[in-house]
């Protein structure tokens, strides 16, 4: 009898959604298609026990469908802690767009993605990421009530940039409490990798409290457009080994890798991407042997959520604010967990996250 031994990538051929370290018990996954408009979408709806999946919609031009299918899940898992860890009564979930943004978005494509969203009957409810804007959920809203961070004027709460922007700011102001015994950031070097909506309203805290500020992109003009605006220092040398005392991945996920994990000079990892380990487990260990505090991505950049979460639970602006502001309070929470208990800040953030959602469950059964 001969016996197939299958490998990593054979498994990723064969079971390209259950069998992936990604899946994690996800309670549905929904692939979307419509020829007319050429829409390609997936949304993930990871778990649903403190409410609803709430999560944006990434538009980004994959090189391949596995890339997508992986990018989903690991974005929707991350919501669901999230959500779970900043006290919102909202399950995880997340949408990809297959296409590039800039050339194959069109009102019509988003209005189909819209129709799919209402086909799950709240379920799902989706909201702006990367290759999306406040215009773009203002379309969707046209054909399903499943969404959020219309426009104001719109009777929504807005672009929710700027409030992730501050939930990093106070997670990083945090971990420099924890690492240097002040959270003031004036005289510190700070690289801030990716300078979209986010990344720009970052420089301009950290620049306003007197760091001192490199920027990276891959886009030069806008490179130079930041850089004339706040004072900062374009970086165009290695990013992982700069020396600096915080590096702030804004862009993609993924950037704490086997490649890059060993040139990090930063003491301090604080940044507002997604998904930064690549290995949470292993990385995360890495990282605690070398002495770099790691504030977890899924708890600092949560302002967004909070943001959009105001439209559902009708809370204006200073709820929000303070909302955003007590990440602050939560992240050094967690760090000093972390220290006490032997564990990483990625492991701690993860086991106060899962314990409520446990609790509710629980809950529910009785």
């Amino acid at each position: 009898m001969q016996v197939d031994v299958l490998n990593a990538n054979d498994l990723k051929k064969n079971a390209p959604v259950f069998g992936q370290l990604s899946f994690d018990n996800h309670e549905q996954v929904v692939f979307c298609n419509d020829k007319d408009t050429g829409l390609r979408a997936i949304i993930g709806i990871h778990n649903t026990v403190l409410g609803p999946a709430l999560g944006g919609t990434r538009m980004w031009n994959y090189s391949t469908e596995w890339e997508a299918v992986n990018d989903v899940l690991r974005l929707s898992r991350g919501m669901t802690f999230k959500s779970a860890i900043t006290g919102l009564n909202l399950g995880g979930g997340k949408a990809v767009i297959l296409g590039d943004a800039k050339t194959q978005k069109t009102p019509e494509l988003m209005r189909r993605f819209g129709e799919f969203v209402h086909s799950l009957s709240g379920k799902y409810i989706t909201a702006e990421d990367v290759g999306m804007d406040t215009e773009d959920m203002d379309t969707v809203r046209e054909v399903t009530p499943y969404v959020t961070g219309i426009s104001e004027s719109k009777g929504g709460a807005g672009n929710p940039s700027p409030i992730t922007a501050y939930g990093v700011f106070m997670g990083m102001k945090a971990a420099a409490q924890h690492k240097y015994g002040s959270d003031h950031l004036d005289g510190k070097k700070v690289l801030v990798q990716g300078i979209g909506h986010v990344g720009e309203s970052l420089v301009e805290h950290i620049t306003n409290e007197g760091a001192e500020v490199f920027i990276s992109d891959i886009n030069q003009s806008r490179l130079e457009e930041i850089s004339k605006k706040y004072g900062a220092k374009i970086y165009t040398d290695d990013v992982y080994g700069a020396d600096v005392d915080i590096y702030a991945p804004c862009a993609l996920g993924a950037t704490i890798n086997d490649d890059t994990i060993g040139r990090i000079r930063a003491s301090i990892i604080a940044g507002a991407a997604n998904n930064q380990l690549a290995d949470e487990i292993r990385h995360g260990q890495i990282l605690q042997e070398k002495g770099i505090v790691y504030a977890p991505d899924f708890l600092i950049n949560a302002g967004g959520i909070i943001n959009v979460y105001a439209e559902l639970e009708g809370y204006g602006k200073t709820e929000i604010m303070r909302k955003t502001e007590n990440i602050f309070n939560t992240t050094l929470e967690i760090l000093k967990s972390a220290n006490a208990n032997g564990i990483t800040t990625h492991h701690a953030a993860l086991k106060i996250a899962q314990q409520r959602i446990d609790d509710r469950k629980r809950e529910n059964l009785n």
